[in-house]
Order: structure tokens, then C-alpha cells, then sequence
């Protein structure tokens, strides 16, 4: 069963397509999907009507999701990430609805290699970095939480974080709702940004272990992700409530103003998530609440930066463009995945309980 469609079909067969290859129908409420690194294998994971987590593993075999493993814990699994593993053990790191965070191996994932009470409340977002052969330093993982805290874990450690970024005396706490590590060009260098739901947007340095930026963009922060988390920094996407997203050029700082940035309206309702294509950093993805996923192409302006009247440099935001637009679903489109192996293949999951393997084409054009 295939679907392509989209922004201006009559605009040019050169175009980007969304072509839906594969569909599978879940018997659970799906919350986050992921690409196994250097496999055609792909990972479900949610919550069981029972109030039970599961953990879905399966393989992409000629048109066809095949079912490889079925694993049940005792709490719903909110979120998942690889990108603390190295390629060879390929763990999984998750976050669940009791706040915890746990790292599995999927060859024997009955108990977990290590597991940490990382939090008062659910975990609803997590990211890991320094694995998978890419950026530099030590593996960490990143996770927010409903209970206002932001904590970096290091996996070799147990127990304590070697970072915790919570509301100061006095300041309400703030449910964080998405994570994502930057900045990991050197063995020293490394940001988390995390955004809340009130608008919120932090930028903390884990260098110096300050807060570097923050700033607010009206509506809940949904999803937050650098176009590379191994380069100096250099984009970050932002998405949130109302169906608005932001793009900060993140090489200049300017002292009063922060980062430039640009924003568009995708659509009126919420944009779930953004991903950035892992072979192109200037493309990305963003998926909606009304069941539909955008293509968006970013053009950098003829100068990134300029001066301002007293002399400080101030960067100057570029221009976003819409490549494709396809409706998958009536419900919302919760988690999405590009394959980093496979240019163009992309997973993403719905709360029509349905889990949908796609192929965007047409990639290398744009």
C-alpha cells in the first residue's frame, strides 16, 4: 500500500516524494520508533492498554515488517535513544513513565546493563552523544522530565548525574518536555538544549556548567534537535504547540540579542517532532498533529552575520522553504526516525497506533 502526495504536485517531478512502504498495525499506544544503526531492524516503543511498557523489535524484510522480538516491562517506555552506545553493542538507552532511566542490550534485554531512578516523573524526553563513532568526548545521556529537571548521565557511573539542571529557589518548575545534546566538536565542548512547556528554550553549557542562552517562544516547546550534534553549533530547530517552528543560527551569539532566527507556520495544529536528514543537515522534517509530515529545506543567507551599531556581532537568520507535505494519518504523528545508514528512509509512528516505514526520494536533487 503505497502514498505519495504533496505540496504543488504539479510543481515538478523533481520534487522530494513521501512514499509510505511499509505499514504495521500495533495492539499499543507507540511513543517513540528508532533505526537500529547499521541494520534494516527498527524498534517500537510504548505503553500496553494493561499499563505495561513494551519494547518491539522488528526487521524490514522485502515489503514487510517482520516481528523479531516482543519484550514487556513494568512501566509504559516513553523514550528511547542509541547515540550514547558504541556500534558494536548498539544498547539502547530509555526513559519511562516512572522515571527512570534504563539502558538495554537487546541480545539479552530481560535486565537491564544499567538502571538509575533518574527522576520524580515520567521521562518524556531523552538523547544520548559520544557514541555511534560520532563527535568526540565521553558517552552521556541527556534526559527531561514532568519533574522540571534536566540530568546528564554518564552510563560508566552509576547512581548520581554528572549534571543537573533544575529550577532555582524560588523559580516554579517547569515540565520539560524535549532534550538534545550539541555542540560536540571536542573532547571538552558540549551543550544540552531543553525546552519546557510554557515556551521556554535553555541553552545550558556542560564546559562550564552555566546557562549560556535562554529565551521564549510563546507556546510549549515540543521537540528541539541541532542540525548535527557533532559539529560546533550550528542550527537548532525548534518546534512547538500552534504548529510554529523556529530555526536559530547558532554561530553567533550576539551579547543582548542571542541568535537570529526565523520561524514558519507549518500548520495549525502541534508539530510533534523535527529531524534533521542525517546526510544533509540543511533538510528536515517536522510532523504534525493532524497526521501530516513536512519537508523543509534551509538556505543560508549571502552573510550569516553582521555588526550592530555598537560593533557586536549578530547573525543573520536564513530563509526556510517547503520541499513536500503528505498526510499519513487522522492522528497525530508522535515520534519520527531517519535511517542513518539509508538516505531517505525514515520511520515514524502515529496514535493511530500504527507504525509506517517511508521513503523520501529525490534526496540528493534538493
Amino acid at each position: 500500500m503505497a502514498a505519495a502526495a504533496g505540496a504543488g504536485a504539479g510543481a515538478g517531478a523533481e520534487r522530494p516524494q513521501v512514499v509510505s512502504h511499509v505499514q504495521q498495525a500495533l495492539s499499543y499506544t507507540l511513543f517513540d520508533c528508532k533505526w537500529v544503526p547499521r541494520s534494516a531492524r527498527l524498534l517500537c516503543l510504548g505503553s500496553a492498554a494493561r499499563g505495561t511498557g513494551v519494547l518491539q523489535l522488528y526487521e524490514l524484510r522485502a515489503g514487510r515488517l517482520a516481528l523479531l522480538r516482543e519484550i514487556e516491562k513494568a512501566k509504559p517506555i516513553k523514550c528511547g535513544t542509541f547515540g550514547a552506545a558504541s556500534l558494536q553493542q548498539r544498547y539502547l538507552a530509555t526513559g519511562d513513565f516512572a522515571g527512570s532511566l534504563n539502558v538495554w542490550n537487546l541480545e539479552a534485554p530481560e535486565i537491564p546493563v544499567y538502571s538509575v531512578k533518574g527522576h520524580k516523573e515520567i521521562i518524556n524526553s531523552i538523547d544520548g552523544v559520544g557514541g555511534l563513532g560520532i563527535g568526540e568526548g565521553a558517552p552521556e545521556i541527556v534526559t527531561g522530565s514532568r519533574d522540571g529537571t534536566v540530568k546528564v548521565w554518564d552510563p560508566r557511573q552509576k547512581d548520581a548525574p554528572v549534571a543537573n539542571m533544575e529550577p532555582v529557589q524560588g523559580e516554579s518548575k517547569r515540565d520539560c518536555w524535549t532534550v538534545a545534546f550539541g555542540n560536540a566538536y571536542n573532547q571538552e565542548e558540549r551543550v544540552v538544549c531543553a525546552g519546557y512547556d510554557n515556551g521556554d528554550i535553555k541553552l545550558f553549557d556542560l564546559k562550564t556548567m552555566s546557562l549560556r542562552w535562554e529565551t521564549n517562544i510563546k507556546n510549549g516547546v515540543c521537540s528541539v534537535e541541532f542540525d548535527r550534534k557533532d559539529v560546533n553549533m550550528n542550527k537548532l530547530v525548534a518546534t512547538s504547540l500552534e504548529g510554529k517552528f523556529h530555526v536559530f543560527d547558532m554561530r553567533t551569539q550576539h551579547p543582548t540579542k542571542g541568535f537570529a532566527s526565523v520561524s514558519e507556520k507549518a500548520h495549525k495544529s502541534t508539530i510533534w517532532q523535527v529531524r534533521h536528514l542525517p546526510q544533509n543537515r540543511d533538510i528536515f522534517m517536522t510532523s504534525g498533529g493532524a497526521g501530516s509530515l513536512h519537508l523543509w529545506k534551509y538556505e543560508y543567507p549571502a552573510q550569516r552575520s553582521k555588526k550592530d551599531s555598537e560593533g557586536a556581532e549578530m547573525g543573520v537568520a536564513g530563509s526556510v522553504s517547503l520541499l513536500q507535505n503528505v498526510t499519513l494519518s487522522t492522528q497525530p504523528i508522535s515520534s519520527l526516525d531517519w535511517s542513518p545508514d539509508k538516505k531517505g528512509l525514515c520511520v515514524c509512528g502515529a496514535f493511530d497506533q500504527t507504525v509506517r516505514v517511508l521513503i523520501v526520494t529525490k534526496l540528493n536533487k534538493v
